[in-house]
């Protein structure tokens, strides 16, 4: 049984960043509902690199699921069935502008859009945070700057909040210049946790996680603190 549309938006963490810590992974299978889930790895904003596919399976052959990825540099010919047999959508990091040329050259887009309607969980770290947004804070043109992503979720986000040192002035200034909407600032090792379009929970795989709805007014930044649930307690 699928729990409603879902999205959870990690700054980072996860398999990939944290191969020893497996909260946030753990979090996600639990959110989605049901007691094996196929978890859907989609490594395009790495260019379906190698490496990062032996790190999915390495970390998630040993957790109660079905994991399988879908590459679409070597596109399968049943790509809408691999999708929507999915219970969960998971989107690794890399570069988003490519990412999403791809899945919109592919069709992906559309089918992750029917996958969300149909109730299959989607999540992801930093690309694959980010863009469930309308906009997203990204480097991928290889400079800190404002990207339209799928816009299932309103507002802005900007991952690495803390672990980028570029990261958050950068965010800042966007905002108050009016180049990005209002929107999460999301610290490495935490997770915004979505129900439809709203945010039920923030988790974090680190004691020290935080995240911020972060908007401008008259010229000054308003970092508002999420609430923020560490998974480890």
């Amino acid at each position: 049984m699928r729990e409603g549309r879902q999205i959870i938006a990690m700054g980072g963490g996860g398999f990939s960043m944290e191969p020893k810590n497996p909260l946030l992974d753990n979090y996600i299978i639990a959110s989605c509902g049901k007691s094996n889930p196929v978890v859907s790895f989609l490594p395009t904003a790495s260019g379906d690199a190698d490496s990062g596919i032996e790190k999915f399976y390495t970390a998630f052959n040993v957790k109660r699921c079905r994991p399988r990825h879908i590459p679409l540099f070597r596109q399968p010919t049943d790509l809408e069935k691999k999708v929507l047999e999915s219970d969960i959508i998971y989107v690794g990091g890399g570069n988003t502008r490519n990412m999403l040329a791809i899945w919109e050259a592919s069709g992906m887009d559309k089918l992750i859009a029917k996958a969300w309607k149909e109730g299959i969980l989607l999540c992801g770290l930093s690309a694959g945070a980010i863009c469930w947004f309308e906009e997203g804070h990204t480097d991928s043109t290889g400079q800190l700057g404002r990207m339209d992503c799928l816009g299932f979720l309103k507002g802005s986000c900007s991952p690495h909040y803390d672990g980028e040192i570029e990261r958050r002035p950068s965010y800042h200034r966007f905002l108050k210049e009016g180049g990005l909407k209002p929107g999460l600032g999301l610290y490495d090792g935490v997770a915004a946790h979505f129900k439809d379009t709203e945010i039920v929970k923030i988790v974090s795989s680190r004691k020290e996680g935080r995240a911020f709805h972060v908007s401008a007014k008259d010229g000054d930044i308003l970092e508002k603190p999420l609430e923020t649930h560490y998974l480890g307690s």
